[in-house]
């Protein structure tokens, strides 16, 4: 009998060749400055809190441009405070529009895919405002501002949504909670600290100068984000939007409920300040970003550990009690301990209830659950202002506050209604 050799080392291997599977060849055509995707939870969270500096950093974009453009439009240009509150409030238009088509692009394409394309879009934005510094006629120069607003609006759109569903993909849906929180964070962390920041770079450079300044902090985020892996999206039959809208209707409820009280606070808790002659106009928004931005970095684990909709609920209550404590409020620091409750109460919803809305649907259908749910707020965000400003021309500033608090209320039984949902469920 003929002794059987061993064979070499890797022949049974070399004996049947590696299938040329799309993700293998998607491998090998890998650019090499590109990470490999992480191995442990803990690299992928790290991972996860870089992508959201990034965004902190390309949202300066959205945040600087604040303050300065309705300046720019009335001094400079020589138009009204209407057309300036129209190149504001435009970019938040685009957003709501667009929120459905980014989140198809980031399930079908991945979410990586969709942040890049966003950060793409912030650059061509910021270049376009840029040339409306260009000498020329004032309404040549304000339609070249609108266009670039309009498509700064369609960036931001692509990169929240984008952000969201690349991190999702990293860390786990366990863990969507805390991705949500996080790019909440660097988003309101930008708001926060671009205003100030904005100004300053407007006076000593300049409109055109600062949005050179917004062009490169795009470019930067993208150079950067483009080293990090992504989470290929995950198979499964698309739905029209409108099914998953009817999926994700109470956590979409309870978001936009709540925001009804951050944009009354926004648009006219300085105006309240004003007209009753207390000191200290331009803090409520500090004091609602200091509590919103505490929250989400100190709990913005909560919705994985206790549920995203009694996490929602409870908030919803704070948030309510601020807004009332506004309305009642006798005394300037009685307000602004409102404002920071509102910010405390604000703060974990929109993760909170994202977390609910991504369960109520489908792997493959996250981003555009997410768009959907976005564009409540969103919604929101949009119409508070001139609905209750309204109110506030035959009753006063004080009254806007009184709808907040109510609206609060109503998004905490939207976030009940849901809460009951969940636990139908997992019974």
């Amino acid at each position: 009998m003929r002794a059987i050799r061993p064979a070499p080392r890797g022949a049974a291997f070399a004996a049947r060749p590696i299938a040329d599977t799309p993700a293998s060849a998607a491998t090998r055509r890998r650019s090499p400055f590109r990470m490999p995707i992480a191995a442990s939870p803990a690299a992928a969270q790290r991972r996860v809190i870089v992508l959201t500096g990034i965004l902190f950093v390309s949202y300066l974009t959205v945040a600087m441009a604040l303050p300065t453009v309705p300046i720019e439009v009335h001094d400079r240009l020589g138009l009204d405070n209407a057309l300036g509150g129209l190149a504001v409030g435009l970019p938040f238009l685009t957003t709501l529009l667009t929120r459905a088509q980014a989140g198809r692009l980031a399930d079908e394409r991945g979410g990586r895919r969709c942040m890049l394309r966003g950060l793409g879009v912030y650059t061509v934005a910021s270049a376009i405002c840029m040339a409306a510094a260009v000498p020329a006629a004032p309404h040549l120069r304000f339609a070249v501002l609108l266009a670039g607003r309009a498509l700064l609006g369609v960036g931001e759109s692509q990169v929240a949504v984008g952000m969201i569903g690349w991190g999702i993909g990293l860390m786990g849906h366990a863990r969507s909670g805390k991705v949500i929180a996080l790019v909440g964070a660097g988003m309101y962390g930008a708001l926060a600290v671009g205003g100030p920041l904005g100004l300053a770079l407007f006076r000593a450079l300049g409109f055109a100068g600062l949005m050179a300044t917004c062009t490169l902090l795009s470019v930067l985020g993208a150079a950067i984000a483009f080293r990090f892996p992504d989470a290929p999206p995950t198979p499964g039959q698309r739905q029209p939007l409108w099914r998953v809208v009817r999926r994700i209707a109470l956590p979409g409820a309870a978001v936009g409920l709540q925001g009804i009280g951050f944009a009354a606070l926004g648009a006219f808790m300085s105006l309240d300040f004003l007209s009753k002659g207390w000191p200290g106009a331009g803090l409520g928004l500090t004091c609602f970003g200091i509590g919103f931005v505490l929250m989400r970095l100190a709990f913005g684990d909560l919705p994985d550990r206790v549920g995203g909709t009694a996490v929602a609920a409870g908030s919803l209550l704070v948030e309510a009690t601020g807004q009332y404590l506004i309305w009642l409020a006798p005394e300037a620091w009685v307000a602004l301990l409102g404002a920071l409750m509102t910010g405390l109460g604000c703060s974990m919803v929109f993760p909170s209830m994202g977390k609910e809305a991504i369960r109520r649907v489908e792997p493959h259908l996250r981003g555009t659950a997410i768009g959907g749910f976005a564009a409540f707020q969103d919604l929101a965000y949009g119409a508070t202002g001139p609905v209750v400003g309204l109110l506030a021309d035959r009753t006063g500033y004080a009254s806007v506050f009184l709808i907040g608090g109510i609206a609060a209320t109503l998004g905490f039984g939207a976030a009940l209604l849901a809460h009951r949902g969940a636990r139908g469920a997992a019974g």
